[in-house]
């Protein structure tokens, strides 16, 4: 190796020590900072921070969840109750022919149809008895299913006694 080499790499040698010496005098002083300043979080980030992780949805248990599933259930059914079905109308045909038809005429669920042979023994409990099946539902021993209004809850009890009229009134 010749003299100028020797050199070269003493030089470098030194250069590459010192700036070892620095790199790792830095790292202790940002180690020391870490430590030293407290953290600073803008607000800013904080709340976008919150955005981000934010739950999609809620789970409700307990008392106070039974509570929270009433209270939507009840805004559903006055929101529901205040639209009015099929613009008022207290005819029972209509409100046959667009909601009651599908399970009486073809006995759907064990719905009676328009026939003396399914309701006469209905006939006999009373219309009384009839009306609040019509409007709270019924689930009866013989595996009948009537949903509460027909299935629309939009149905005032009028228009559901209506109904329940015509189709007594119209039965063969």
């Amino acid at each position: 190796m010749r003299n100028y080499d020797l050199e070269f790499l003493k030089k470098f040698s030194m250069v590459m020590g010192l700036l070892i010496v620095i790199t790792l005098g830095l790292i202790g002083f940002a180690a020391y900072l870490q430590r030293a300043i407290p953290e600073q979080v803008s607000p800013t980030a904080a709340k976008r921070l919150q955005q981000r992780i934010a739950p999609v949805g809620a789970v409700y248990a307990g008392s106070t969840g039974a509570a929270a599933q009433a209270a939507a259930q009840a805004t559903a059914l006055a929101q529901a109750a205040a639209q009015v079905a099929y613009g008022g109308t207290t005819d029972g045909k209509t409100i046959f022919d667009n909601l009651c038809t599908a399970c009486h005429t073809n006995g759907v669920g064990m719905a009676p149809t328009l026939d003396h042979a399914h309701w006469d023994k209905r006939i006999a409990q009373g219309k009384d008895v009839l009306y609040k099946h019509a409007l709270e539902g019924y689930s009866g021993p013989d595996g009948g299913i009537m949903p509460p209004r027909g299935g629309n809850p939009a149905l005032s009890d009028e228009q559901v006694r209506a109904t329940v009229d015509w189709m007594l009134a119209n039965l063969k």
